[in-house]
């Protein structure tokens, strides 16, 4: 599966008395579905996973894959602290329609936490799901910050395409990229090198006629198939797709570095400001891909402020109100987060003043 551009790992809602408001969900994700994002992450630590119970994040899992578009790849945060139940939500994922699976670093028995048990846990993972999987590396939450070379090693397993690096790290990010370019994989991409999902696909196959066209097996979306690069085919009706190779993909989360993050050889992101300002952050990541790196340099000084505070200090109740500030529905968040005070949601509104989207 391609994974590039910006992708929001959006917010759950909820109502005032702390439930799942899932009609505002199901509206966020169908507005950010109108967006020039590349796709969508749900239940990840801004959609406050580990806040909810089971039955909930699967409901969240499947208001917001029916309210999703076709085009858009679909990441599940599967990550819970046992491989036995994150591959039980991961299933439960994959039998939605999920594209990928995004299982965060097992942090709770921190000091137990050698290389051998992340190697270990990771490997066991991608066995078994059935959809391909990327690592999830934030030790601002989790206090455990996995080591580079540990996800070196793990680029070699062929379910594991990549990883969502949100620590900050540029230069671990330079390293990653540049330890893992041996690994050659390749996916089904559109003719204008964009991802293709088997939910597109279903869709083309639904919408053709009597034209027929050849169906591209799944293995070839997530890059599991060994194709030639420049090959181009029907798939469905005048679908056409092309063969991009891909490699070991690094995502990266903060976006007060995404420029220098690109530069370094990411190829997108999976950014939490991007939930109130997903335009502001793709135009970054447009003019960095065009080599307009000084447009590049200006989009990114716009939000750095912005993203600084608003994400790293206030965290999900301030994404929350700057959601609410640009249009979507934020709305309040679970204990224990705390409300933002007036004066948090007055700098909050002064900061994303020229960030409207």
């Amino acid at each position: 599966m391609l994974l590039h551009g910006i992708l929001p790992p959006i917010t759950t809602p909820f109502y005032a008395d702390g439930s799942v408001y899932f009609k505002k969900l199901e509206a966020n994700v169908e507005r950010y579905s109108r967006t020039p994002g590349s796709g969508i992450v749900v239940l990840g630590s801004t959609g406050e996973s580990i806040l909810l119970s089971d039955q909930e994040r699967r409901d969240v899992l499947k208001v917001a894959r029916e309210a999703a578009a076709p085009n858009k790849v679909l990441i599940a945060g599967t990550g819970i602290e046992s491989a036995s139940e994150t591959l039980r939500l991961t299933e439960f994922a994959a039998e939605l329609g999920y594209d990928v699976a995004m299982v965060r670093t097992p942090h709770y028995y921190k000091k137990q936490m050698t290389s051998a048990h992340i190697l270990a846990f990771y490997r066991t993972v991608a066995d078994r799901s059935p959809v391909p999987v990327i690592i999830y590396n934030f030790p601002q939450a989790t206090g455990y910050d996995i080591p580079p070379e540990v996800v070196i090693e793990l680029a070699e397993h062929p379910n594991l395409i990549g990883i969502k690096e949100s620590s900050g790290d540029v230069e671990k990010v330079r390293k990653m990229v540049e330890a893992t370019r041996h690994v050659k994989r390749v996916a089904t991409v559109t003719e204008t090198f964009e991802a293709i999902t088997p939910r597109m696909l279903a869709a083309a196959n639904a919408g053709s006629s009597s034209e027929g066209g050849e169906l591209v097996p799944v293995g070839a979306l997530s890059g599991s198939l060994s194709m030639p690069s420049s090959s181009a085919v029907s798939v469905v009706g005048k679908m056409k797709t092309r063969q991009k190779e891909i490699g070991f993909q690094v995502l990266v989360g903060s976006a007060q570095k995404l420029h220098p993050s690109l530069d370094a050889g990411a190829v997108g992101a999976i950014l939490a400001f991007a939930c109130p300002a997903p335009t502001a952050c793709y135009e970054i990541y447009a003019a960095w891909k065009e080599g307009d790196m000084e447009l590049a340099r200006i989009k990114q000084e716009r939000i750095v402020q912005a993203a600084v505070r608003v994400v790293g200090d206030l965290g999900v109740p301030g994404v929350k109100y700057a959601m609410d500030f640009n249009g979507y529905f934020g709305g309040p968040s679970r204990l224990p987060f705390l409300p933002l005070t007036a004066e948090q949601k007055t700098e909050i509104e002064h900061l994303m003043e020229s960030v409207r989207n």
